[in-house]
């Protein structure tokens, strides 16, 4: 199986969503007894494709074209479609970010196929790749496997592969010109879509002490916050905290909130809630502290300690100021 990965990029500077694709490539590549490829589209990419010679790709396409310069749907599918057509991968993956929710399902049309999405997993049976997605707010886990003759497409779901997992090596990088036709493209660039400003972007934090519903009043937050200062970390919630207003939205964890994978993530006071687990399953260590034994989140966890969170917190506090 030949797998293509679709890098985003804009303005010279990649979406960090692209590694994680890149990463999915790289290990169901391998899976499969292959090596991965990637694509980037735009013009003037020669920096870009000198950042993808170390990986461990059999061959980085730069697809170039004026026409490319900035983003649109036509665009991007009409360049994609020329070089799926060419180089004719089994596989062709994108990071399931705005743009490639704007564009792929059309691209997969062309090829008479569809395009799975949020793809959080995969497993290889007997020769046969199949993909995972969750269903209904991550209360299900489905298995979808391909049939008949490729391309097939999917999107990878943020934190669902880790991006510091990119194997190393050598790429050739190989130039790709389509023929892109102005008249063909509908729709003109304006400026790029942007998320509304956040005050706190958790996707980047390295540490988060999240805490939830144990707390049992907003009067009780200063202990957790303590904790967060302790270890230079980011605050966080599950959702019924932020639903009560006891702290921003944009502080929430989960299938309604942010979803984050950070080195070391410290859930106080929550239950495990599947919408929860979606949001922060991606997270190196998880460390877990709840009075409740049976607790889901311990199922999930690295490190479990069963106590009250009042008493283990202070306590945890205490010792972290001693060493640091």
């Amino acid at each position: 199986m030949s797998v293509l990965v679709v890098m985003e990029q804009y303005g010279g500077d990649w979406n960090r969503m692209s590694f994680e694709a890149l990463s999915a490539g790289q290990q169901i590549a391998a899976d499969m007894g292959a090596r991965a490829s990637a694509a980037v589209l735009g013009n003037g990419l020669s920096k870009l494709a000198g950042e993808l010679r170390g990986a461990d790709l059999e061959i980085v396409y730069t697809v170039e074209h004026p026409l490319l310069e900035n983003y649109t749907a036509d665009g991007y599918t009409a360049a994609l479609e020329a070089v799926l057509k060419a180089k004719k991968p089994s596989l062709v993956l994108f990071p399931h970010t705005y743009q490639a929710r704007d564009f792929a399902p059309k691209l997969a049309t062309r090829f008479s196929q569809a395009l799975v999405s949020d793809v959080i997993g995969h497993r290889v049976e007997s020769g046969s790749l199949t993909l995972v997605r969750q269903y209904f707010q991550g209360k299900l886990n489905g298995d979808l496997r391909a049939l008949g003759s490729g391309p097939h497409f999917a999107s990878i779901q943020a934190g669902a592969y880790r991006s510091d997992r990119l194997a190393r090596g050598q790429a050739t990088v190989e130039a790709f010109t389509p023929e892109l036709n102005a008249a063909s493209i509908r729709n003109k660039p304006e400026p790029p879509f942007r998320e509304a400003e956040r005050a706190v972007d958790l996707t980047t934090a390295d540490i988060i002490v999240s805490v939830g519903r144990g707390i049992k009043e907003k009067d009780n937050l200063p202990l957790v916050e303590e904790l967060a200062r302790t270890l230079n970390a980011e605050l966080a919630a599950s959702r019924p905290i932020c639903d009560n207003g006891w702290l921003p939205m944009e502080r929430q964890v989960g299938s309604s909130g942010q979803t984050v994978s950070p080195k070391l993530y410290i859930a106080v006071g929550i239950s495990g809630a599947i919408q929860h687990l979606v949001g922060m399953k991606g997270a190196r260590t998880i460390v877990a502290i709840n009075k409740d034994e049976n607790a889901p989140i311990f199922e999930v966890a690295d490190y479990g300690i069963q106590g009250d969170l009042f008493e283990v917190v202070p306590a945890l506090v205490k010792e972290l100021k001693k060493i640091r």
